[in-house]
């Protein structure tokens, strides 16, 4: 009886439980997905419950059949994206398995099994790196900029939304497909003004702007960045300096836009001219402005939304690619503010 009741077990575990061994070509990239001493296999084991083995460049995997299918995609995808980047990246980190765990998820709900990195209408291509969507929301934002002129990204810090729109102003500058990108944003920071600041009127606005010229940077060579900026091929302004301009041929990106006013915001919507795109970035849970002051953002959407040819996309706590903690206190909040 009792080995009947083992050789049941055995065949239940078999049943239940399925080994998948995944063989990738370069030793390099393999080095860089695992990291020093196997790290991030050992977390990715830990993640979603599955045991790896590297014998090589061949990865054994083992667990629930679910959980070693899911397992070989993430691996599969992590080095697909290393070996587009070719000699770029020196290292991985482990919020790339991440990403592709989130990204695989969220394809699955959406029954759809589009491949992301084969599809050039996700990929913003800049002088430095290719951007490619790393979350559900993010892609529906990709798919916004590629077929709105006017799109409002709304959401926490550390979803993407402006590092995503800046990269697809370079893009399109890139390709001719605009003469130049506008940064602008309102000059508001917890009831400071400009004229507080030491300097000139860049030096006073640029630490409002420092994010945007992170991502500039990040995406274009510094030499080049400089160049265009002295060319007035990318303008970094305040939103006040936008009164009376009317944007031609141009990628117009309104970041912080939470602390423009309902007059601010209707005057920089109406600024969009001919072969010209605009960008309206915010987070309507950090706003600035002084008590009693509506924000033009908030206002905005609840004017705009039934307009077809405005798209609004909501990011939300799922779509942050900071530090995995960083979506936890996100969502921390929102809890305590609906309650």
């Amino acid at each position: 009886m009792i080995l009947i009741f083992e050789s049941l077990y055995i065949l239940n575990y078999k049943i239940k439980n399925k080994e998948i061994k995944l063989e990738l070509p370069n030793n390099s990239y393999v080095a860089l997905l695992v990291g020093n001493h196997s790290s991030n296999l050992v977390k990715l084991e830990k993640l979603i419950d599955v045991n790896i083995n590297l014998f090589g460049n061949q990865f054994h995997i083992s667990g629930n059949a679910k959980n070693a299918n899911l397992a070989k995609l993430i691996i599969t995808n992590a080095y697909h994206k290393l070996s587009m980047k070719n000699s770029e990246i020196t290292n991985f980190d482990f919020s790339n398995f991440e990403t592709e765990l989130r990204m695989l998820r969220g394809i699955n709900k959406s029954k759809s099994n589009q491949n992301i990195e084969e599809n050039s209408d996700f990929q913003f291509k800049t002088w430095k790196k290719i951007v490619t969507p790393k979350s559900v929301g993010q892609k529906q934002y990709f798919e916004a900029l590629n077929n709105f002129e006017l799109v409002f990204g709304l959401g926490p810090a550390g979803t993407g939304k402006s590092y995503l729109a800046v990269a697809k102003g370079i893009h399109m500058l890139k390709n001719g497909l605009v003469e130049k990108i506008i940064l602008t944003r309102p000059a508001v920071e917890a009831g400071e003004r400009l004229g507080f600041l030491p300097g000139d009127m860049k030096e006073k606005i640029d630490p409002y702007l420092k994010p945007i010229y992170d991502a500039l940077y990040e995406m274009m060579p510094a030499e080049r960045v400089e160049k265009k900026i002295q060319s007035g091929e990318i303008e970094i302004a305040p939103l006040a300096f936008m009164r009376g301009r009317t944007f031609t041929n141009s990628f117009v990106i309104v970041d912080e836009a939470q602390n423009t006013t309902p007059v601010q915001m209707k005057m920089v919507l109406t600024r969009i001219g001919e072969g010209s795109r605009m960008v309206i970035n915010g987070d309507l849970s950090q706003v600035d402005l002084p008590t009693g002051q509506t924000s033009g953002l908030k206002e905005s959407k609840k004017i705009l939304i039934n307009i077809n040819d405005i798209k609004m996309i909501y990011l939300d706590s799922k779509d942050v690619i900071r530090h995995p903690i960083v979506a936890k206190i996100i969502k921390a909040y929102d809890s305590f503010n609906e309650n």
